[in-house]
């Protein structure tokens, strides 16, 4: 995952992250957010994971004035949400791609099926829970209206949080008639909605299904709420638009890097040195820094081995600790380095290379305030005992055969 810093429609600085795949990028998609939500929402991240996972390379971002972006909320409105969407797009456009996937969510699904003409490059607009009109979503403040209407501007209070909306920002969303860009739409349309939305009525699918165009397809969400809040429903949501968006816009088909059940697989991705990994179904990259040709995209094959060091030292001094019924509080730090033999007092037993250097692993074991005093010199010592450990003082046989 990356960061991005955009500038949006009203000059902000916008935060974005990059959810990428571990493979071949097949295909780039944007995700917009609900109302005074954020791209930290849950449901957003296990949408954008699950459509990396699929391939799609998937942009989310906080909307000017909410989450990590810069601005002030009171000043935005639905128009400079579009904005922020198309200047999404047109930094996307100079990085990983221009976006040929819309995905927005409530407020943000309006928002997507507005800016998607405004973006040449999108080929599918997926919405969630969307809303037919940008008005819509006064009905989250309806008791504050006529305040805002009167004095320009009022505190209102959404989901425990407190936002000034301005009397600019009503009519802002008066200006927009999201139907009549669905009836413009020139992408392929998915709208997925819950029937038991409390929020954002089945209604309003239904009026954007019946104004678009074809290809279109609905989708029901069965029991999910508004936000998704069930893990299941947000990868489901995420499973469906990549099976979809497959027909418009997928071209590249996955590598297979699934693996065996019990082992890890390695395919060569685009760079020099960048490459997909599975460990045991597990999904990961690898790569070499700048330095020497890599991208940096991802640890090195020496940070997975530091990695797997650390990892089976705390896991072992855990185990030994739950036998014992000891808190094991702790962290593990391991680096790796080449040295000469002869610099290295602790290194006499290993055997050198022609060049006389070793490999040397550091490995530092901190204790906190969990962890009884009296165990720490136990629990070093079972360290010792952790199984990575013990391969790699003994060595191991690496038995190679080709496969055609």
């Amino acid at each position: 995952m990356t960061e991005l810093k955009v500038k949006g429609a009203l000059g902000a600085e916008l935060a974005a992250l990059v959810d990428r795949p571990a493979g071949p990028i097949r295909a780039v998609a944007l995700f917009a957010h609900c109302f005074t939500c954020g791209k930290d929402l849950r449901a957003a991240k296990l949408i954008a994971r699950r459509l990396a996972d699929k391939g799609i390379a998937t942009v989310r971002f906080d909307f000017t004035g909410l989450g990590a972006s810069g601005g002030e909320f009171a000043s935005t409105h639905f128009s400079s949400n579009v904005g922020d969407l198309v200047k999404m797009a047109d930094a996307m456009r100079e990085g990983i791609g221009a976006p040929q996937i819309l995905i927005g969510h409530s407020l943000g699904g309006a928002a997507v099926l507005v800016a998607a003409s405004q973006i040449p490059e999108v080929k599918a607009v997926a919405t969630i829970a969307a809303p037919a009109d940008a008005e819509h979503v006064t009905h989250n403040f309806a008791a504050d209206l006529a305040r805002i209407e009167e004095d320009g501007e009022a505190r209102v209070t959404l989901a425990g949080r407190e936002f000034t909306i301005r009397r600019e920002f009503l009519e802002d969303l008066r200006t927009h008639q999201v139907t009549d860009h669905v009836r413009a739409l020139k992408a392929a349309l998915l709208v997925m909605h819950a029937p038991l939305d409390n929020y954002v009525g089945i209604d309003n699918a239904t009026r954007i299904f019946v104004a678009a165009r074809h290809p279109k397809s609905f989708v029901s969400l069965g029991s999910a709420d508004h936000l998704l809040s069930n893990p299941d429903d947000a990868q489901y949501a995420a499973d469906i638009v990549a099976a979809w968006a497959s027909r418009f816009v997928l071209e590249t088909p996955a590598p297979d890097v699934s693996g065996p059940p019990d082992g890890a697989r390695a395919v060569a991705l685009d760079g020099a040195f960048k490459t997909a990994l599975t460990a045991s179904g597990y999904p990961l990259i690898a790569d070499e820094p700048a330095e020497i040709g890599g991208e940096g995209a991802g640890p090195t094959p020496y940070d997975l081995l530091s990695s797997a060091l650390a990892a089976c030292t705390l896991m072992t001094m855990r185990m030994y600790g739950a036998r014992k019924g000891w808190s094991v509080d702790a962290t593990v730090d391991v680096t790796h380095g080449k040295v000469h033999k002869d610099d290295c007092e602790e290194c006499m037993d290993v055997d050198a290379g022609k060049d006389g250097r070793i490999d040397r692993f550091e490995r530092v074991i901190r204790f906190g305030p969990g962890t009884d005093p009296e165990n720490h010199a136990r629990l070093a010592e079972i360290a010792n005992r952790c199984p990575v450990h013990l391969t790699l003082e003994r060595g191991a046989a690496v038995v190679t055969r080709t496969e055609t």
